[in-house]
């Protein structure tokens, strides 16, 4: 009979999970859902902290994957937020003006107010 012996256990562990890490993804999920612009500055505020935290603690931290999340998604939502204050400024202001186009000189609106 042979004998087996067990491969050596190594004693590795994790590194923990940096709070602002885990902060910024939280964030920015709910930039996407409950508090859409706040949270995301949040995300990117938060995960560029993290970063910054996971770089100087030698190892002894982890959640850089976890900061990235957040960043990316406190980056798109702040992206398509300034995409949608730009739309609706084009058709608020600049719309009426380049197509001649002016709301108050509609003969629909003043009948609304004279109604009231």
């Amino acid at each position: 009979m042979s004998t087996y012996d067990p491969p050596p256990s190594y004693n590795y562990s994790q590194p923990q999970n940096s709070t602002m890490a885990i902060v910024s993804l939280v964030a920015g999920i709910l930039g996407w859902t409950l508090i859409p612009m706040l949270g995301s500055i949040v995300a990117v505020v938060t995960g560029h902290m993290a970063k910054k935290e996971i770089r100087e603690s030698g190892g002894r931290l982890g959640g850089d994957g976890l900061a990235t999340a957040g960043l990316i998604l406190g980056y798109i939502s702040l992206g398509i937020g300034l995409i949608g204050v730009c739309i609706g400024l084009f058709f608020l202001v600049l719309f009426p003006l380049i197509f001649g186009v002016a709301i108050w000189q509609s003969s629909f609106l003043p009948q609304v107010f004279l109604a009231l």
